[in-house]
């Protein structure tokens, strides 16, 4: 969709003078905010599972609902946002997030914190397409508009990594909830901030708004999620209740393309996927992601269930991951110039990937030396994947698409952690759940109940007590070990397809800085696409 940016004529406009550095500052903030709650519940898992109890699928949906609802929707309101204007639809955003954050801190059973965590999805589906929208309304100078992507690439990695601490810090001194509570004083900061600094943008309106469409693509992620989510939780794969979402997700959203080809004004203009760069960068960043919440949500349950770290430890010991996507994404502008999109996304891959297979050392025994080498070569691996691919991605649409192809580079973000956590879950139950079938005086009813998750099979462990109770409860850690080894290499392997996949793109930058428009021209150059 496109759409002509207009401002009010008492602003002052976007992008002049130092406002533009003020503007990227609130932009980082909201997006700041999107990805730690996409991360900060990881190292509360444990004490969520004790306090509300929640089964194994409840477990994966109380995690996985917010990115998932998040991607869905971000098409929806792009376009919405085109409609009544970006900044209208971001402040509105910040309002949702601030209640449902309310609502999730509070919660007091799985089935509120779920609901909760999806009103936190839709907030942030409001919140993240009006940031490179806005962004490259600001920044109209290419030089300049590649530096601020870098920071706004850095900023979503650490976010990730943040999230983890920040729920570490918190759980540390207050209840579980208390990761959520935090977000409420900076919304209601933001929300005025937002006002005041924030340009307002918005379409002409050309072509209908494809509310259907939006909402087939929705229900046709969340149907093939679903199926992937019960095959997570040790289902039969011919059950119907597992092949039905399957093929019900596969038909809309194969619906959903053929509906977009065919209409006039598309949602998304699936004709930038037949660029091979376009298409590979989108491949790269769900790839990325996929590795990153994936990998980040099962350590942090090691670190605290088999090491037996306190939350905020464990928050510690995730730091050198941010500190090292942080260089990345400082480092990354020079990089991409120097290496090139090909080199520099395939480096990456390749660093995160042999990340990953060192990390398979890890046993039952703390290494503080193994786990710091293993978290600075993912952290920098996976932000230096990331910024190459966002910026070929965003180099290579057309600039009067440029907002459509930022739209689809998030929806890719957020899927890509989804399902990431749906995914590698799925392998490590997949391997975990063998290793509790039948353990010596533990009865049989016991061992299929801790074969859902570790914390409940040391639960089931206090409750039994005695040469039972331990022998289950080390037979749970030995299982949960052997599933991360497996999910590890897993993960390694996607990797490498990843690095295999960067080979199409483009060998060089081309950095020269895009024209400055003359004064009849200025609505076409800012004309963004969402």
């Amino acid at each position: 969709m496109s759409g002509t940016t207009t401002a009010t004529a008492r602003r002052r406009p976007a992008g002049a003078g130092a406002n533009r550095w003020l503007v990227l500052v609130v932009l980082c903030v909201s997006l700041l905010l999107v990805a730690v709650d996409a991360t900060v519940l990881h190292v509360a898992v444990p004490a969520v599972t004790e306090d509300l109890r929640p089964g194994g699928i409840a477990l994966l949906w109380i995690v996985d609902v917010y990115p998932l609802v998040c991607a869905s929707l971000l098409i929806l309101f792009g376009t919405l946002g085109d409609r009544v204007g970006r900044r209208r639809i971001l402040l509105l955003g910040y309002g949702l997030f601030g209640v449902a954050s309310a609502l999730a801190a509070f919660a007091g059973s799985a089935e509120v914190l779920i609901a909760a965590r999806a009103l936190l999805g839709v907030g942030g589906a409001m919140i993240m397409p009006a940031t490179l929208s806005i962004l490259r309304q600001v920044f109209p100078d290419r030089r300049e508009r590649a530096m601020a992507i870098g920071v706004w690439s850095a900023v979503a990695a650490v976010g990730a990594a943040v999230g983890p601490l920040l729920g570490g810090f918190l759980l540390e001194h207050f209840w579980w909830g208390s990761v959520f509570l935090v977000n409420i004083p900076l919304m209601l900061v933001s929300l005025p901030v937002g006002r005041l600094l924030l340009p307002e943008s918005k379409g002409d309106g050309t072509g209908p708004w494809d509310v259907a469409g939006a909402l087939m693509a929705a229900a046709g992620l969340f149907a093939a999620v679903l199926g992937v989510k019960r095959l997570g939780g040790g289902e039969p794969v011919a059950d119907a209740s597992t092949v039905v979402p399957l093929v019900a997700g596969a038909v809309l959203l194969a619906w959903f393309v053929r509906r977009q080809r065919r209409r006039a004004h598309p949602l998304v203009d699936l004709g930038m996927f037949r660029r091979p760069a376009f298409s590979t960068s989108v491949g790269c960043i769900v790839l990325a992601m996929l590795a990153l919440v994936g990998l980040e949500l099962i350590a942090a349950q090691y670190l605290q269930l088999v090491l037996g770290l306190s939350p905020l430890q464990t928050g510690l010991r995730l730091l050198p991951l941010t500190f090292a996507a942080m260089a990345a994404g400082l480092a990354g502008a020079r990089m991409l110039r120097r290496f090139g999109p090909r080199r520099m996304v395939c480096a990456g891959f390749c660093l995160t990937a042999g990340a990953v297979v060192l990390l398979t050392a890890m046993g039952r025994t703390d290494n503080c030396a193994l786990l710091l080498t293993g978290f600075v070569m993912l952290g920098f691996g996976l932000e230096t994947t990331l910024f190459g691919a966002y910026e070929s991605m965003l180099s290579e649409a057309p600039p009067d698409q440029a907002g459509g192809a930022a739209a689809i580079g998030e929806t890719s973000y957020q899927l890509g952690a989804g399902i990431g956590i749906a995914l590698l879950g799925t392998v490590m139950n997949a391997a975990y759940a063998p290793g509790l079938a039948h353990v010596p005086g533990v009865p049989a009813p016991a061992s299929s109940a801790a074969g859902h998750s570790l914390g409940e099979a040391y639960q089931i462990a206090a409750q039994l007590g005695g040469p039972a109770g331990a022998a289950l409860r080390n037979a749970a850690a030995g299982a949960f070990v052997h599933g991360l080894h497996v999910t590890l290499l897993v993960s390694a392997g996607l990797l490498l397809v990843g690095a295999v996949m960067a080979l199409r793109l483009p060998r060089v930058m081309q950095c020269e800085a895009a024209p400055v428009p003359a004064p009849r021209d200025a609505a076409v150059e800012s004309r963004v696409s969402v």
